[in-house]
C-alpha cells in the first residue's frame, strides 16, 4: 500500500541522519490522496493534480513534485510499474538572501531594549529571558531551534553547552566565554525562582517550552524599540544573529594559509555545519570580509610566484 512504502521509505532516510519533516508530511498526504483515487502504484497524473492541488507557488509545486520523484525512483527499483515524474530541480531557483550583519552598538542597544520589555504575568522572567537569549545567540551563533530546545542538564559546569541531536542529527559542546558563561549562571538562578517544574532554558510565560513563534514576534517588538532595521524592505531575522558571530570570527581570523584552513575547520565544527561548504558562504557576508580574504589569497598567491 502507498501509504506504507512511503513511511518505509521515510523511516530509511532518516536511519541516515536525514530529519524530513515536512517531506514525511507531504508524501504522507500524498499517498492518501493517491489511495482515495484507488491508485496502487506512484502514478505521474496523480503526482501532478496533487502538486497543483495543495501547492501555492511554483517554487512549492516543484519541490513537492521532486519529493514525489525520489519517493518514486526509490519504490521503482523495487516495482516497475512505479512511474516517477518529470520536475525541474532548479525551477525557481533562488540565492540565499544577504544576511544583516548586526554591529556592536546595534547589539548593544537590542540587549538594552529586551532588558525594557514589558513584564508579563504570571511571569517576571520575560527580560531576562530576552537579555540572555539575544546574547546567547549573537556570543555562541548557536541556531535558536538550538537554543529553545536547551535543557538544564545541557548546561555543563565548566562553561560548555551540550548541543544534542540537531540539525542533520549532530550533537557538539559548544564551549562559551566566560562572561557569557557567568551572565547565564545569574540567569539560571533568576530562573530558578520564578520556574515550574519544566527544565527547558528557556521559558514561556506559563512556564512551558517556549514556541518559536512568541520569540519571532518578540525579537520584532526588540528591533523596533532598539531602532535597528526598520528602514529596510526585509527586516533583519533572528537567524541574522548567527550569521553576524560567523562573519566576525571569520574577520578576525589570521591570513595565513594555515591559519585560514584552522580556522575555517574549528568554526564548521563550532557551527554544527554538517560540511565546510555551508561554513564558505559567509565570505560572502561582508564587504570587508570579502576584501580582506582576496587580500590574502593575492598575497599568498604573489609568495608561490616569488
Amino acid at each position: 500500500m502507498l501509504t506504507d512504502d512511503a513511511d518505509r521509505y521515510i523511516a530509511l532516510r532518516r536511519s541516515l541522519g536525514f530529519k524530513l519533516a515536512k517531506t514525511a508530511r507531504h508524501l504522507a498526504a500524498f499517498a492518501r490522496y493517491a489511495v482515495d483515487r484507488g491508485d496502487t502504484h506512484v502514478r505521474r497524473e496523480t503526482a501532478i493534480a496533487w502538486t497543483a492541488a495543495v501547492s501555492s507557488t511554483p517554487r512549492s509545486h516543484q519541490r513537492r513534485l521532486g519529493e514525489i520523484a525520489l519517493l518514486a525512483r526509490f519504490l521503482h527499483a523495487e516495482d516497475r510499474a512505479h512511474e516517477v515524474p518529470h520536475y525541474h530541480s532548479d525551477h525557481g531557483a533562488a540565492t540565499r538572501p544577504a544576511p544583516y550583519i548586526y554591529t556592536s552598538e546595534e547589539l548593544a542597544r537590542m540587549l538594552d531594549a529586551a532588558g525594557n520589555l514589558r513584564r508579563q504575568k504570571p511571569s517576571p522572567l520575560r527580560r531576562h529571558i530576552y537579555v540572555m537569549l539575544l546574547g546567547l545567540l549573537a556570543s555562541t551563533g548557536l541556531r535558536i531551534s538550538e537554543a529553545l530546545n536547551l535543557r538544564l542538564d545541557d548546561v555543563l559546569p565548566d562553561g560548555v553547552l551540550h548541543i544534542r541531536q540537531t540539525k542533520f542529527n549532530k550533537s557538539r559542546l559548544v564551549p562559551m566565554h566566560a562572561s557569557v558563561v557567568e551572565a547565564l549562571w545569574a540567569y539560571l538562578e533568576v530562573r530558578r525562582r520564578f520556574a515550574g517544574t519544566d527544565d527547558h532554558v528557556f521559558l514561556s510565560v506559563d512556564a512551558k517550552p517556549m514556541p518559536l513563534g512568541t520569540v519571532e514576534s518578540t525579537f520584532h517588538v526588540i528591533l523596533r524599540m532598539a531602532g535597528v532595521g526598520q528602514d529596510r524592505s526585509r527586516r533583519p531575522r533572528i537567524h541574522d544573529l548567527r550569521h553576524t558571530f560567523a562573519t566576525r570570527v571569520l574577520e578576525q581570523c589570521a591570513m595565513r594559509r594555515d591559519d585560514v584552513a584552522r580556522d575555517f575547520v574549528a568554526l564548521s565544527t563550532y557551527l554544527g555545519h554538517a560540511s565546510i561548504r555551508h561554513t564558505y558562504w559567509y565570505l560572502e557576508a561582508t564587504p570587508d570580509l570579502m576584501g580582506d580574504i582576496a587580500a590574502a589569497a593575492e598575497a599568498l598567491t604573489e609568495g608561490e610566484i616569488a
